[in-house]
């Protein structure tokens, strides 16, 4: 019991102080949970975000949807192009829209493709461990992070006021983007990389590039693979929307027949996009995981 007693007051010593260090926890919490609050309320009244409007317009997605809806009759599902309420009449325009569809595709391969090269270039005197040089490996980075700060669709509307409306401007908008975020991407993979084969290379001789190309490269080149199969994804979706300011593809076809109020069309396009890019996700998410498979047996 003495001994106990003894050590009574280390005891309550420390229950204070784990009590005073759980009060000083809790009262930052508060604090910041009070300043987040106020930051998200002070947002909103900025942006304009007031619960009345929202509720006042949530009605009208809704009666928006219903428009677009089409009126199919189960007695004529399976009828022609002619038959009003048949799927055909629905789609009365499916190979237009395909072969739109299959120019928005190949706008993302293509600007993807351009995009990824372009960061492959600049991610390795990007990355911080091959010591590109002093004032280069900054530069490149500014480089990557300004190209990939503004929006597709702005690069987009430039590219359309200097090259005219079609597939140009969006191949171009797309793959500038592309570019920086890649380049971002690349760069962080080959900073994760091993420098045992770097630092081999160097002290026999090679050159900074000559290390880059056989000591890096074939380290990172499935996770590089893997993150441009998944940005042509992106890619895709985003070919969809900068053809409403002119760029080609299904975009451009959306934007007409929602300027003309076609509701059924519209659903009928939106759809088709939807499925298109359920199908090249699939796709492209197989050939990543076996591309990461691939990197982590090796």
């Amino acid at each position: 019991m003495d001994a106990i007693a003894a050590h009574l007051p280390v005891v309550q010593r420390g229950e204070a102080a784990f009590q005073a260090l759980r009060r000083q926890r809790r009262n930052a919490t508060l604090l910041g949970l009070g300043l987040l609050a106020a930051l998200l309320l002070l947002a909103a009244r900025i942006s304009e975000f007031h619960p009345a409007t929202l509720a006042a317009g949530l009605p009208r997605i809704g009666e928006y949807f219903q428009r677009i809806l089409p009126s199919l009759q189960w007695s004529a599902l399976l009828a022609g192009p002619d038959t009003e309420g048949s799927i055909a009449f629905w789609f009365y325009r499916l190979d237009s829209w395909l072969l739109l569809l299959a120019q928005t595709a190949q706008m993302a391969a293509l600007a993807t493709l351009s995009g990824a090269a372009v960061a492959l270039l600049l991610a390795f005197p990007a990355a911080r461990n091959l010591g590109a040089g002093r004032w280069l490996s900054p530069l490149t980075r500014r480089a990557l992070e300004a190209t990939r700060t503004v929006p597709e669709i702005v690069y987009a509307l430039i590219f359309v006021w200097a090259f005219g409306v079609g597939p140009l401007a969006g191949i171009l908008a797309i793959a500038i983007h592309t570019a920086g975020a890649l380049g971002k991407l690349f760069a962080e993979v080959i900073e994760n990389a091993e420098m045992q084969a770097w630092d081999g290379m160097r002290a026999s001789g090679a050159n900074w590039a000559q290390a880059c190309r056989y000591a890096i490269l074939p380290q990172v080149a499935p996770n590089l693979l893997s993150y441009a199969l998944l940005r042509f994804e992106i890619n895709v979706r985003g070919a969809s929307v900068i053809g409403f300011v002119g760029a080609g593809g299904i975009g451009q076809e959306l934007y007409q027949v929602i300027a003309f109020n076609y509701y059924e069309e519209i659903s009928a396009i939106v759809l088709l996009v939807i499925l298109a890019v359920m199908l090249i996700d699939l796709v492209s998410e197989r050939l990543r995981h076996r591309l990461i498979h691939v990197a982590g047996g090796r």
